[in-house]
C-alpha cells in the first residue's frame, strides 16, 4: 500500500480522535455507515451553544480576544466539493438483521416449500403496506432457505422503503455473493447508496443493474447520480494530478540540489589539490640546503615528487602549528630540539627525513 496514503490515513484518524464531531459532517456519512456496520460507537453530535454567552447571570462575559487568523491551506489539501445532497438521509443505527445460516446448510424440499409460502405471505403484506410484517416474513423465509438470492433482494427492497439503507446494503451484498448475475441486488444497493449520498457507489451499482437487466427506475436514478459521481471523480483526479506534479517538482528539486552539492564538492576537492601542490612547492623554501632542514635540497632532487603525492604531508602543511615549527627549524636547524616532546611535529620531521634520505638533527 502507498506509504503516503497510509500517512494521510493516520493523520485523518488522529484528527477524528481529537475532534470526533467531524464524523457527523454530511460528506463523511459513508464513513459513519462503515463504522456502524463494524459495530463501532460514534459519539453524539455536539450540542449547539446557546445565544446567551455573557452579560447575564448564566455565565461570565466573554473575554475579548482577537479572532484567530484563518489557516492558510496548503496546495496539497483538497478543497471541499459542492454536491447537492437533497434526499440524503442519516444511516440507521439498528442492529444487523438476521441473515440465516448460510454456510454448511442443508435445505430439504419441505423447507423450500415453507420458504416459498413465507415469501408469498411477505409479498401480500407488502401489498397491504405492512412493511414491518413483510420484513419479518422475508426473514422467516431466509432462515428456511438462506441460499436464495431473491429473498435477500426482496427484503432489501422493503428496507429501502423503510429508509434503512444499511440493512438493504447488507442484504444486497449477500444476494450478490450468491448470484452475482442478478440485477435486482445491484439495483437496490444502488438506491441504498443514493440515500446515503454515496454517489460513486450508487452510479456503479445502478449502471451494473441496467447492464444485467435494463430497468426504467434504475436508469432514471442513474441519470440523477451519475453527474454527481462524475464531479467527484474529476475533483479527485484534479488533486491527484496536483499531487503528482508536486512529487515531480520535489524530485527535480532534490536532483538539482544533489547536482549542486556534487559540483561544490568537486570545486572544493580541486581547490584542496591546488592549494596542497602550492604549499608543497613553497615548502622547499623552508629547507634551503645545508642552512635548512638536513638533507633538503632543490625541488628537483630525488624524493620531492613523492613529497608532493603524500596526502598526509600535504594536509600537515595546512596546520598552522606545523608550519610555524617548520619555519623555525628552517631558520635554525638546532631549534628542532624545542619540539622533541611534540609527537605531531616529530612524526612529520621523521617522515620528511625519510623522504629526503637524512635523519633529523637533535
Amino acid at each position: 500500500m502507498d506509504s503516503r496514503k497510509v500517512t494521510e490515513l493516520k493523520g485523518f484518524v488522529q484528527l477524528c480522535e481529537s475532534r470526533p464531531e467531524i464524523l457527523h459532517l454530511p460528506e463523511l456519512s459513508f464513513f459513519r455507515t462503515w463504522l456502524l456496520s463494524m459495530g463501532a460507537k460514534i459519539p453524539p453530535p455536539p450540542k449547539t451553544q446557546d445565544s446567551c454567552q455573557g452579560g447575564c447571570p448564566c455565565g461570565p462575559p466573554p473575554a475579548s480576544a482577537s479572532p484567530p487568523e484563518p489557516p492558510v491551506p496548503s496546495e496539497s489539501e483538497e478543497s471541499e466539493i459542492e454536491i447537492d445532497n437533497d434526499g440524503v438521509i442519516e444511516p440507521e443505527t439498528d442492529e444487523p438483521q438476521e441473515m440465516g445460516e448460510f454456510d454448511n446448510v442443508e435445505v430439504t424440499e419441505e423447507m423450500m416449500d415453507q420458504a416459498n409460502e413465507k415469501k408469498m405471505e411477505a409479498i401480500n403484506a407488502l401489498g397491504e403496506g405492512d412493511l414491518q410484517k413483510a420484513v419479518e416474513l422475508f426473514t422467516e423465509a431466509i432462515k428456511l432457505n438462506p441460499c436464495i438470492a431473491v429473498l435477500y433482494a426482496k427484503r432489501a427492497s422493503v428496507f429501502i422503503q423503510m429508509q434503512k439503507p444499511n440493512a438493504a446494503i447488507r442484504d444486497c451484498d449477500r444476494a450478490i455473493s450468491i448470484n452475482p448475475d442478478s440485477a435486482q441486488p445491484y439495483k437496490w444497493r444502488g438506491k441504498a447508496h443514493r440515500l446515503l449520498g454515496h454517489w460513486e457507489e450508487a452510479a456503479k451499482d445502478l449502471a451494473t443493474a441496467c447492464k444485467l437487466d435494463y430497468d426504467e427506475s434504475a436508469s432514471a436514478l442513474l441519470k440523477e447520480v451519475q453527474p454527481k459521481a462524475n464531479k467527484i471523480l474529476e475533483h479527485r483526479r484534479k488533486y491527484e494530478r496536483k499531487r503528482e506534479e508536486k512529487a515531480i517538482k520535489e524530485k527535480q528539486e532534490r536532483i538539482k540540489k544533489a547536482r549542486e552539492e556534487h559540483a561544490r564538492a568537486q570545486r572544493e576537492e580541486e581547490a584542496r589539490h591546488q592549494g596542497g601542490a602550492g604549499g608543497a612547492g613553497g615548502a622547499g623554501g623552508f629547507f634551503p640546503g645545508a642552512a635548512g632542514f638536513p638533507g633538503a635540497g632543490p625541488a628537483g632532487m630525488p624524493g620531492f615528487g613523492d613529497f608532493l603525492k603524500d596526502p598526509e604531508l600535504l594536509n600537515a602543511m595546512k596546520d598552522p602549528e606545523v608550519m610555524t615549527a617548520l619555519q623555525d627549524v628552517a631558520q635554525n636547524p638546532a631549534n628542532i630540539s624545542k619540539y622533541q616532546n611534540n609527537p605531531k611535529i616529530m612524526a612529520l620531521v621523521s617522515k620528511l627525513s625519510a623522504k629526503f634520505g637524512a635523519p633529523p638533527q637533535p
